[in-house]
């Protein structure tokens, strides 16, 4: 079959379908989410697979996990269907008039600095299902997939958080590292040396996303090294651990000045010049023409700056 003739027998209801089905890894949640018996979803599945040549998904357990072509066709899908929709509309996107679902992707600790931007969003865009997914179980991959539209995350300025050159990074804001301790801490009234920094054992951040850990090769290049004791998914969870003991937090000053996990902790800046970090959003290629995404994107970093400024 030509790929003309593959083509002419895909219509927008197929694309829907895909994109749904890709979101949801279900026949029977996509079927309910699109208003459509599960039987019409099987049905039209079968009939993406006959058309692209591909099972598209294949069953595990109760989940319909993605072929590799079904992970490449999902952001492309996504960016088509929202450019689509913008045709209808002469005067550019409207938010007030959106109705569709975006997701978001960021760590726990991004959530709090966020929260009057992602606020912002659902007053300006109330039609606007905003999902907002744990960095911890979604990363760079999701968003190639499809499966995740935006991702937030803290990562250090000097280090490329990953080779995958399909991936777009538009800076939020640039920060510094500082050292957090609750305030019965040893060192909390004394100036914080190097020597002294790394006598403590120290609370890590866990990321399986980054390459490297910069920080510990910042350290070595010192001839020095500091202790983890322990390493959590999230700066909040490391917050509560130093508040119950004597591990050293080394974190976002941005985080700690406005964060409510931080409150009444002693805050020090860092013993040695480690340069910047900085809170950058993520996006896959193909949403660099969405509408819904530019919007988001805009939205999410005038009140970020408004929440810095106020903080």
């Amino acid at each position: 079959m030509s790929d003309i003739v593959r083509l002419s027998r895909i219509n927008f209801r197929h694309l829907l379908v895909l994109r749904q089905l890709l979101e949801e890894q279900s026949v029977t949640q996509a079927a309910t989410r699109l208003c459509l018996s599960p039987s019409a979803v099987s049905k039209i599945l079968s009939q993406l697979r006959d058309c692209l040549d591909d099972e598209l998904f294949y069953r595990q357990g109760n989940q319909l996990l993605p072929t590799a072509k079904a992970k490449r066709l999902g952001p492309v899908i996504s960016a088509m269907l929202r450019e689509m929709d913008n045709l209808f509309t002469e005067e550019g996107f409207r938010p007030e008039r959106f109705q569709g679902r975006m997701n978001l992707a960021l760590r726990e600790s991004s959530f709090e600095l966020l929260a009057s931007a992602i606020a912002r969003v659902q007053q300006q865009a109330p039609g606007m299902t905003l999902a907002v997914h744990a960095k911890e179980s979604t990363g760079f991959q999701s968003l190639c997939e499809g499966r995740v539209d935006l991702l937030v995350l803290p990562h250090d300025l000097g280090q490329p958080p990953t080779g995958r050159n399909e991936l777009i990074w538009e800076r939020l804001a640039e920060d510094e590292m500082c050292c957090l301790m609750r305030a019965e801490h040893p060192l909390a009234a004394k100036e914080l040396t190097l020597d002294a920094y790394l006598s403590f054992a120290h609370v890590g951040i866990l990321d399986a996303d980054l390459q490297q850990p910069f920080f510990e090769q910042s350290l070595a290049q010192l001839s020095r090294r500091r202790v983890l004791a322990m390493e959590v998914a999230d700066f909040g969870a490391a917050a509560s651990i130093c508040r119950h003991t004597d591990l050293l937090f080394t974190c976002s000053a941005l985080w700690a000045s406005m964060a409510a996990q931080a409150s009444g902790m002693v805050v020090k800046p860092l013993p040695f010049a480690y340069g910047k970090v900085g809170y950058s959003m993520v996006h896959h290629q193909s949403g660099s023409r969405d509408p819904a995404l530019q919007w988001l994107k805009a939205t999410l970093l005038s009140g970020f700056k408004q929440s810095i400024s106020q903080g």
